[in-house]
């Protein structure tokens, strides 16, 4: 990793950057290690008591309120979200190419050559997890965020990138410490759906602690939200994102990213763009070590606890009774406490706000909850009428196949997810410490995501339990009744959930204000009460949690009468929970928990499978691929689209807009065309000013003595080439006409390559006089025509371009002479690159 970044970044970089490299690396290593030590400590302490909650729970129960939809354990068992073709921007070439894009059931996007290379099962050229990133469609917006991460108080916001896009309409992966992705569409209606696709991405990316770890997953957002509150940070935190080792790796960098960029950046050179370009390089290097390490070290610290957990549940199952009865003695201790300045605290600082606050959260949700309830009514009323179009049960098996995977299209639930964007909670930024809305946003989207798919899953059961022994006009009232059926359930639970989420967002909003305005007062008479507990008890009791626990039962009595007053009052189509009996529908929880696979059971379609699993390339897609009318794709061919190397600064910018207009323009792809390379006849010229070649024409056989032409004194031979020349039969005058103007055209680029041979003699005769020896050598070989031999169909766009060539190619075979056809002429096209003090030539082919 380091040697890349060193290579990446030492076109820049002062000499004295170096010399600090280890330095570097050394605080990477080391700051990671502080703070997963520091961390470590609090999971442990944490474990131990998520294990005592989860036992507790399992002895005693614990009543939640039963679901009226079903909920089915895979429902993307054998899907891909979508696939298609987009431009891809690669920084190592500097150029835009064509990539054949691939999300699946994971929502990792994988990076493919072309669909046919994806097809045939061919490595991928790089995966995205899309944890902690923002998908942009501005290029604007991106520079914003650009020049804040650089701090460079002279950028400004309208600033040229250090890339410009070919087309319109970019899609751009941002990320405040790893490496940046850009995409570009060729339609807006592409950027849509794409840009809905990579937003699900991230936010099922960010989603990436598993509910169903009891033990471990309360453990570790406890631990780090105990972690943060020790540094002084006690509000809600946006880089929560991603698996256990992404959410360290943000964590390091949280206070690491900083202090590189204080070291850093002001020791980069260059224009703005190239400094942005180089920070972003350095930070994501940096970025992918400290990952590297958290994910090894928490590996460590999960196999620890994981190895301790049988001696732990063996003791808290043999003395659960004494540890319950310590605890609630020492919980009414501290209670008794600090019960008087908690009290105090929320009538005059948090009971004035809870219904100012409860009412910012329930008007975007709920309205992302009744467009789905909408789309959802929408799609049901359509299964139902092509039912009524034709009853048989192949075309039902389609329609249901279609219907079964809505909860996962992007861009049909992309309406639902906007509602919810209009959240705002400027007021309780300052005021409660909250960042940004984001953390409530994403997991409000997620829950209608899978509040829909409950509600499809079983109008499913519902549908394919009724099947049998109906007509087609009963299957149409059925289909009806079960339609009906499923939009009371889902009104119902969607009352309950939205509750739920209040009631959590509203103590994730002010249990951290309060614990922080506590926290001088109460912090300090907390340890003399853990003289309270057993020794062999004290794993499972802390007094830290028992304070919490006592401030979160203050406010919660609050909190759940504000939203049980909003459901009395029926706003926002909230329920109250009496009104529909838990034991309502028995007979539906005994139904099946998989997905139905209409399509195999009606429609006779079955994916290709390998090893009882359905491979990637046959898994049904599903968001539907994007057709353009009259628009050809180039997707397929991998097209290359040019790039472009140099952007101007503001100061430069117009003098370099007038220069491009005078640049022929491709109509297709809207960028200038680069020049060709010298012709080829310059660099015969200078080949001939070190090796004069001797051109022979042969007329009558005769004149040679066994074929053998006879030279005079002092001439060597080193390479003889023989050409034959096919000529039509013509009259003389035509012939001689075509010579004379063939003639004037080789006269006129001669002319125009004079320049450019005089200075590559200058070059040479440099060369020559630093080592002779080993540029006669070198220029030995090349003037005995040792080439590597060249296809005669090969294409410029496939040549070598590294610049030089391995010593290892100067051994090659002779290129064998090639009639002149008229069709198709051979060039040797060569290209210089300094190695040592030689110089080494390339052979490329031309078509004419």
């Amino acid at each position: 990793m380091w040697p890349f970044f060193l290579f990446r970044s030492c076109q820049v970089v002062p000499s004295c950057f170096y010399e600090s490299i280890s330095f570097h690396i050394h605080l990477n290593t080391s700051r990671t290690s502080a703070v997963m030590a520091e961390f470590g400590r609090f999971y442990e302490q944490q474990y131990a008591v998520a294990l005592f909650n989860s036992v507790r729970y399992e002895i005693e129960g614990g009543g939640n309120t039963q679901t009226q939809l079903l909920h089915r354990k895979e429902p993307l068992k054998n899907k891909s979200i979508f696939s298609g073709g987009l431009f891809q921007y690669l920084e190592e070439s500097k150029k835009w190419r064509s990539r054949f894009l691939y999300v699946g059931d994971s929502y990792n996007i994988s990076l493919y050559e072309s669909k046919a290379a994806h097809d045939r099962g061919i490595h991928s050229k790089g995966v995205i997890n899309c944890a902690g990133y923002r998908a942009l469609t501005s290029m604007e917006e991106y520079l914003g965020l650009l020049n804040n991460s650089l701090g460079d108080t002279k950028a400004k916001s309208a600033s040229a990138p250090f890339l410009k896009c070919p087309t319109q309409f970019p899609i751009i992966l941002w990320h405040p410490y790893a490496r940046h992705h850009y995409f570009c569409v060729m339609t807006e209606k592409e950027q849509k759906k794409w840009h809905a696709v990579f937003q699900d991405c991230v936010r099922h990316s960010n989603n990436g602690l598993s509910e169903e770890c009891k033990v471990a997953t309360p453990a570790f957002t406890d631990a780090l939200r105990l972690y943060r509150q020790a540094k002084g940070h006690y509000g809600t935190w946006d880089m929560m994102c991603g698996n256990q080792a992404q959410i360290l790796a943000n964590l390091v960098m949280e206070t690491l990213h900083p202090e590189l960029k204080n070291l850093i950046v002001p020791r980069l050179k260059g224009k703005l763009q190239q400094r942005q370009k180089d920070w972003m390089l350095i930070s994501d290097a940096v970025y992918r070590q400290v990952l590297s390490q958290t994910k090894t070290q928490h590996e460590a610290l999960a196999q620890v606890c994981e190895m301790e957990r049988p001696r732990l549940d063996s003791a808290l199952r043999t003395d659960m009774d004494q540890i319950i009865t310590s605890k609630e003695h020492v919980s009414g201790k501290i209670r008794a406490l600090v019960s008087p300045r908690i009290e105090q605290l929320v009538r005059s600082k948090v009971q004035p706000y809870i219904h100012s606050i409860l009412e910012a959260l329930m008007e975007p949700t709920s309205r992302g909850f009744s467009e789905v309830r909408d789309i959802l009514f929408r799609e049901l009323v359509e299964v139902s009428k092509n039912t009524m179009n034709d009853s048989s049960k192949e075309k039902l098996g389609e329609h249901m196949d279609k219907i079964s995977m809505l909860a996962f299209h992007p861009v049909k639930m992309q309406n639902c997810y906007e509602k919810m964007e209009a959240l705002n909670l400027e007021g309780l930024q300052q005021r409660c410490d909250v960042s940004s809305p984001s953390v409530f946003i994403q997991r409000a989207q997620i829950l209608m995501r899978q509040q829909m798919d409950n509600a499809v899953h079983t109008f499913e059961q519902l549908v394919h339990q009724s099947l049998d022994g109906h007509s087609g006009e009963d299957l149409c009232k059925t289909i009806q009744r079960c339609q009906d059926r499923v939009l009371k359930k889902y009104d119902y639970d969607s009352s309950t959930v939205r509750k739920k989420f209040f009631r959590e967002a509203l103590l994730q909003i002010i249990i951290p204000y309060m614990l922080k305005q506590l926290s001088t007062s109460c912090s300090p008479d907390l340890p003399k009460f853990k003289e309270l507990i057993f020794e062999d008890f004290s794993r499972f009791i802390l007094v830290e949690s028992i304070f919490e626990e006592a401030v979160l039962q203050s406010v919660s009595k609050d909190i759940m009468m504000a939203v049980k007053e909003a459901a009395v009052q029926r706003r926002h189509n909230l329920y109250r929970d009496s009104m529909v009996l838990t034991n309502s529908d028995p007979n539906l929880h005994l139904l099946g928990e998989d997905t139905i696979d209409w399509a195999g059971q009606f429609g006779g379609v079955k994916g290709e499978t390998q090893g009882g699993e359905v491979t990637n390339r046959k898994r049904k897609q599903i968001v539907s691929m994007i057709q353009l009318d009259g628009v050809p794709l180039p997707y397929e061919s991998c097209q290359e689209v040019p790039g472009v190397d140099g952007i101007p600064e503001e100061n430069e910018g117009q003098r370099e807009q007038d220069l491009e207009t005078e640049k022929p323009v491709n109509p297709v792809q809207q960028v200038p065309i680069e020049k060709e390379p010298g012709s080829p006849e310059s660099v015969t010229e200078i080949r001939d000013l070190i090796n004069p070649v001797l051109e022979v024409v042969e007329k009558d056989s005769s004149q040679l003595t066994n074929r053998m032409l006879p030279l005079e004194e002092g001439d060597e031979v080193k390479h003889i080439t023989t050409v034959t020349e096919i000529v039509s039969r013509e009259s003389p005058k035509k012939v001689e006409g075509e010579l004379d103007a063939t003639q004037i055209e080789r006269a006129l680029e001669e002319q125009q390559c004079v320049s450019a041979i005089e200075s590559a003699i200058q070059q040479i005769e440099i060369a020559i006089q630093e080592d002779p020896g080993e540029h006669l050598s070198e220029g030995a070989i090349d003037s005995d025509g040792e080439f590597a031999q060249t296809s005669k169909n090969s294409s410029p766009l496939h040549h070598d371009d590294s610049g030089f060539q391995s010593p290892a190619n100067e051994n090659v075979e002779e290129v064998e002479p090639q009639p002149d056809t008229g069709d198709e002429v051979v060039d040797a096209e060569c290209r210089t690159g300094r190695v040592g003090k030689g110089l080494l030539w390339h052979v490329t082919s031309q078509n004419s």
